[in-house]
C-alpha cells in the first residue's frame, strides 16, 4: 500500500505543479501511465444537479462515441455513481472493462470520472477511487483561478440577472460532517426572481439561510446581492441572529427603494444543545420525524425591508431539533403556479431514505416536470438539512 499512496501523492504533487487548466490532464496521464488506461473522461455535474457535462480527455487513445450531456435522472450506472457514493465496475465488453467513480469532496458531489481499464488487476480500483478523491480536492482547489469549472457544470446561457445569482451561492451546494448532512438547490425562473440559499461552519455553530428578494431580472438579482452580504458580513463579525436581521433589514432600507424580502436565518449548536431561527415573513419548513411530516409552528416576523410603524423587531424562535430530523427550507416558488401541485411533504417521505443530494434532486425534478421542464416563472429553491446529533461533542471536519 506504501507504492499506492506514493501514487496518489504523485497526482496531488503533478496536479500542483501543473497550470490549474491542465489539471484534469494530468489526472489522465497518471492513469494511462499507471493503469495502462486507454479512455479518461471527467463529467460536471450541472448546478441544478439534473445533467451531466462531459469533459474529455482528448490525448486518450480509445475513442467511442460518448454523449457530451448526460441527463441524470433515468441515466442508469451515471446515476448509479453519484446517488450511492460508490464506485462502479461495467460488465466487461472483451475488450475491456469501464470504470465510472464518484468525485466528491466533503458531501459535495462534483461530477464522475470514466476511464476504460483494458485489465483490472488486484488494488486498481482501490487505487482509482484514491485518484477520484484526490481529483475532487485538486478541482476545489483550481476552480479559484480558472473558468474551466464554471464552464463545465453549465449546460444553458446563463443570464446577467443569472451570473449574479450564482455566484451569491456557497460554491459547495452540499456538505458533509459528524453532525450533519445538507444539500442545496435552486431552479432559476426565466425572469430571475432573487432566491438565495446559504450556510456556513464554525467551529462550534452551523449557520443557514434562505431569502426570496421581490422583483424579477437583474433588480432581483442586485436586491439579492445585498441581502446575502449583509447577513454575511453581520454573522462573520460574530453578531447574533437578531443582530443579523437588523443588519439585512437596513440594508434595504438603506437601498432607497421600496423592496422588500422574505427570509430565515438559522444557528444550530454542533453539540445540540440549542437550534434557532429568525422567520422574516418567509414560509414556514417541513420537518420529517419518524416517517411524519409537519410544518413547523413559527411565528412570522415582517419581512426584511419593510418600514412599518408596527413592525416590532426580529424575534428568535427556538427550533426542537432532534438526531434523525430532517429539516427542508424552502421557497414560494416550490409552491407556486404550476408547483402549486407538488406535494413536497410526500415527496419528503418518499425519499426519507435519500441523501439531502437526492432529496434536492428530487424536489427541484418535480417543480421542473410540473412545467414541462421550462424555466419556472418564480424561482424555486429548496435547502435540506439532516441532523445526526452532536455524536458525543465531535468537532465538524476542518
Amino acid at each position: 500500500m506504501a507504492e499506492d499512496r506514493i501514487g496518489l501523492a504523485q497526482v496531488l504533487a503533478a496536479s500542483e505543479a501543473a497550470a490549474p487548466v491542465d489539471s484534469l490532464d494530468v489526472v489522465a496521464h497518471h492513469l494511462r501511465d499507471r493503469f495502462g488506461a486507454a479512455y479518461v473522461s471527467f463529467l460536471f455535474v450541472d448546478v441544478v444537479g439534473r445533467r451531466l457535462l462531459r469533459v474529455h480527455d482528448t490525448a486518450a487513445t480509445h475513442r467511442e462515441d460518448r454523449a457530451e450531456h448526460v441527463p441524470l435522472p433515468g441515466s442508469g450506472v451515471y446515476d448509479d455513481v453519484l446517488r450511492d457514493q460508490r464506485l462502479v465496475l461495467a460488465p466487461d465488453t472483451g475488450k475491456g472493462r469501464r470504470v465510472l467513480a464518484p468525485v466528491t469532496n466533503r458531501g459535495d458531489a462534483i461530477g464522475v470520472l470514466e476511464l476504460f481499464l483494458p485489465h483490472v488487476a488486484a488494488g486498481v480500483l482501490e487505487q482509482v477511487e484514491e485518484v477520484a478523491h484526490a481529483l475532487a480536492y485538486v478541482i476545489v482547489t483550481d476552480r479559484r483561478f480558472t473558468d474551466l469549472y464554471h464552464w463545465g457544470n453549465r449546460t444553458t446561457t446563463v443570464s446577467l440577472a443569472a451570473e449574479i445569482q450564482r455566484q451569491l451561492l456557497p460554491t459547495a451546494s452540499s456538505c458533509e460532517a459528524p453532525q450533519f448532512s445538507l444539500a442545496g438547490a435552486l431552479v432559476p425562473a426565466s425572469d430571475i426572481a432573487g432566491d438565495t440559499y446559504d450556510y456556513s461552519l464554525d467551529q462550534n455553530t452551523l449557520h443557514l439561510s434562505i431569502t426570496d428578494a421581490m422583483g424579477h431580472d437583474t433588480q432581483a438579482s442586485l436586491m439579492a446581492t445585498l441581502l446575502v452580504n449583509a447577513s454575511r458580513g453581520a454573522r462573520r463579525a460574530g453578531q447574533d441572529l437578531v443582530g443579523q436581521a437588523r443588519q439585512t433589514h437596513q440594508a434595504l432600507l438603506d437601498h432607497g427603494r421600496r423592496t422588500f424580502a422574505t427570509g430565515q436565518l438559522l444557528r444550530i449548536t454542533l453539540d445540540g444543545a440549542r437550534a434557532e431561527v429568525v422567520n422574516a415573513g418567509h414560509p414556514k419548513p417541513f420537518l420529517l420525524r419518524d416517517g411524519a411530516v409537519t410544518e413547523l409552528p413559527l411565528a412570522v416576523n415582517m419581512p426584511f425591508g419593510v418600514d412599518h410603524p408596527r413592525h416590532g423587531g426580529y424575534r428568535v424562535q427556538n427550533l426542537d431539533l432532534r438526531p434523525g430530523d430532517r429539516l427542508l427550507l424552502y421557497t414560494d416558488g416550490m409552491q407556486e403556479r404550476e408547483a402549486e401541485a407538488v406535494d413536497l411533504p410526500a415527496l419528503l417521505r418518499k425519499t426519507a431514505a435519500e441523501h439531502p443530494r437526492e432529496v434536492v434532486r428530487t424536489l427541484v425534478g418535480a417543480v421542473a416536470a410540473a412545467y414541462d421542464d421550462r424555466p419556472p416563472r418564480d424561482d424555486a429553491t429548496v435547502l435540506c438539512l439532516d441532523w445526526h446529533g452532536s455524536r458525543h461533542g465531535a468537532p465538524a471536519e476542518s
